[in-house]
């Protein structure tokens, strides 16, 4: 009964209409409650970075082919970085309108919310699985000439859309265990996927224990496997601990209410997750122009950049839940308490991370075995960009207030913003700057401090205006 006490959503008898139900979303204080919530989210979204930086790591240490390996890996990312936006953002609108119908009582919509969350990821599966047959070498081709980079790229990209069911299923079922308090179970399902995928990248890479040597194509089965053992996790978790959701193929079928509310709030998550990954496929193609060093560095230094990002995601994924609920119990108080924390404590993520990445950037560069060059500017992205870190943590929070607050398009200005509009034009001007006046070509990462502050200011006035429209503070 203790560990029920505290990790579970305590429901009272159905059968005993008397009886309320004890909920730590409505009794537990939100200070405790965030870091409740909040720190098995921190571990399961670092966990999902986990996937990329252990791909890159094994692959940069293939003999002889290692940096156009890493160099591939590169070209393919955005559209991994799409699929898990296009998931985790219909996995944003599930969460959040199933966590607001739970704080409103009503039973049947949450019931409604996770079945059509279900058919919904089924769909988006299948045009990934299209794309994966019939797009990648369109799309590999866009980015590069290189024919010993573009066989790798497609190789790789091509088996992770094709077997992508799993991560667009866990997307969903980790953000049904997040709404319902259960965050620690999708943590343990995240767990066992990141496990799994660092055991056999080096056996189906290098061809270990009796199995033949893939190469990059290793590596994607490594991940697909992962996603996979991730997703088995969260469904049985889902059946056995989720009571208090119903589970029946009548809840499958499409409802066209249901829908326009997951995506009121889903659709600006997905544009939102889905412009870093436009971010990056333009970067590479601005980039190119300097030479395949700068595209190569970029690529690690993001997905480096990614672990410490993805811990400011897991806390906005704890705020997310924690102040719809609130909001749907009309609690102002415990909304406040919310975004005030919220705050706090992903800018307190992401001065560590700023700490951790200036005084690693030397060690983290070498480990991957990069030429020179690639190693500088990997190095000195890591040391200029993680400048912006504690601006980007506050845009991260606020773009997690606004979805809880139903507030989707201010969430959607912040992403078009710090991803978009403040970066691309930067970038370009930058690269002209080192191409045609021979400028060192670190400057180029000057590009993410300015986008970051820049929406900071922006997030505050908005955040402002949402404050005095829905809370009256």
């Amino acid at each position: 009964m203790k560990e029920q006490n505290q990790n579970e959503i305590l429901l009272a008898d159905p059968k005993n209409k008397t009886v309320p139900a004890k909920n730590k979303m409505e009794t537990m204080p939100v200070n405790r409650l965030m870091l409740n919530m909040g720190i098995p989210m921190i571990i399961s979204m670092m966990l999902q970075a986990v996937y990329n930086i252990v791909d890159s790591a094994f692959v940069a240490n293939i003999k002889g082919t290692g940096e156009q390996a890493l160099n591939a890996l590169t070209l393919a990312f955005p559209v991994q970085m799409l699929m898990v936006a296009v998931g985790i953002g219909t996995g944003v609108g599930v969460n959040v309108l199933l966590a607001r119908s739970l704080g409103e009582k009503n039973h049947d919509r949450a019931n409604r919310t996770v079945g059509n969350g279900i058919f919904l990821m089924a769909v988006i599966y299948i045009i990934f699985l299209v794309f994966g047959l019939c797009g990648t070498d369109i799309y590999i081709s866009s980015q590069t000439t290189n024919p010993v980079i573009k066989d790798m790229a497609n190789d790789y990209l091509r088996i992770c859309c094709c077997y992508s069911f799993g991560v667009l299923g866990f997307s969903l079922y980790e953000k049904v265990l997040q709404a319902t308090g259960r965050s620690m179970y999708s943590t343990i399902a995240q767990i066992a996927g990141a496990v799994s995928n660092i055991i056999l990248d080096p056996i189906l890479i290098y061809g270990l224990l009796g199995f033949p040597k893939l190469g990059v194509a290793g590596a994607a089965y490594a991940t697909v496997i992962g996603q996979v053992i991730s997703l088995l996790c969260g469904i049985v978790f889902h059946v056995t601990k989720d009571k208090e959701i119903k589970n029946s193929s009548r809840f499958i079928l499409p409802s066209g209410n249901i829908i326009k509310n997951i995506y009121a709030t889903g659709l600006p998550a997905i544009i939102a997750q889905a412009l870093m990954s436009v971010m990056t496929y333009l970067l590479n193609v601005i980039f190119v122009k300097i030479n395949e060093n700068v595209v190569t560095a970029y690529g690690l230094y993001y997905k480096i950049q990614q672990f410490i990002l993805f811990a400011a995601f897991g806390m906005r994924d704890a705020i997310t839940p924690i102040v719809s609920y609130s909001y749907g119990m009309k609690n102002n108080e415990r909304v406040k308490d919310g975004i005030r924390y919220g705050l706090l404590y992903t800018t307190i993520i992401m001065a560590s991370g700023l700490l951790l990445v200036e005084a690693l950037a030397a060690p983290f560069s070498s480990f991957f075995g990069l030429s020179g060059d690639t190693r500088n500017l990997c190095m000195s992205a890591m040391r200029i960009i993680s400048l912006s870190y504690i601006f980007a943590g506050a845009n991260i929070a606020c773009q997690g207030i606004f979805q809880s607050l139903n507030r989707g398009m201010e969430s959607l200005v912040i992403s078009v913003c710090r991803q978009f509009l403040f970066v691309i034009p930067v970038a370009y001007l930058l690269t002209i700057a080192v191409t045609a006046d021979h400028a060192a070509p670190w400057i180029v990462w000057l590009t993410f401090p300015f986008a970051e502050i820049v929406s900071a200011i922006i997030s505050a006035v908005l955040m402002k205006c949402v404050k005095k429209k829905i809370l009256a503070y």
